[in-house]
């Protein structure tokens, strides 16, 4: 399996022929590796629904068909546009052809801005866990620390956790510390940072701060292997 980060908040995986993206903030992601016109998921995930997560999702989706599994009101949302998504919920787990999807809460905001300015509320937002043949990937999504992931990392062997340190809108590196000691993940890496001057944060600084041997800040298009 082949895990692979690519600036803010967009981690790729490839496990068992299939590609699964999330939350593909692309085009107008400075720090990113990736084309929007060029990328071929099967799946996207969505945390929730701020544009720099939804990013090119409505794009992507309506070239390549991908299957998109995002919070029940987003996915609503997206369903009436005519794309194909999957609603889920927070604390709900399901079983799809490419591994198993569970949503976690998260403490953030959740809305998509149309072109007009028009706000359109999307739900909850969310933290994902995504299982594949017996190895756990959580992405947080955006979110301030809380407690509960204690339970998290209690009830769930992770072997990779993507926690935002940018701060202002989201854990600084302070509390993603805490989050990753909560969490115990096997690896720990940190997004939504450096994108927009109010979260830049020094990614390297950070992963040297967690726990050895743990912490890794991963430049656009790095690569993992679980």
């Amino acid at each position: 399996m082949k895990v692979s980060y690519h600036g803010h908040a967009v981690v790729k995986v490839e496990a068992n022929g299939k590609t699964i993206l999330f939350d593909p903030f692309i085009s107008d992601n400075g720090n990113t590796d990736l084309n929007a016109d060029q990328v071929e998921p099967d799946v996207i995930l969505l945390t929730h629904g701020h544009n720099d997560h939804v990013g090119d999702t409505f794009e992507i989706a309506e070239r390549t068909n991908a299957q998109i599994v995002a919070p029940f009101e987003l996915a609503t949302y997206l369903g009436n546009k005519g794309l194909n998504a999957h609603p889920m919920h927070i604390g709900g787990g399901h079983e799809f052809d490419f591994g198993h999807v569970k949503f976690t809460q998260a403490f953030h905001g959740s809305a998509y801005t149309e072109e007009d300015g028009t706000i359109v509320y999307t739900g909850m937002p969310t933290g994902i866990l995504l299982t594949i043949d017996g190895k756990t990937i959580f992405h947080a999504g955006d979110t301030g620390l809380f407690s509960d992931m204690k339970l998290i990392g209690e009830r769930n062997d992770i072997d990779l956790a993507f926690l935002p340190i940018g701060d202002n809108f989201t854990m600084g590196p302070e509390d993603a510390l805490t989050a990753a000691e909560w969490l115990q993940a096997k690896q720990v890496v940190p997004v939504h940072y450096n994108t927009f001057d109010l979260i830049n944060q020094d990614g390297e600084g950070f992963a040297s701060q967690v726990k050895p041997g743990t912490g890794r800040a991963l430049q656009p298009g790095e690569v993992i292997e679980l």
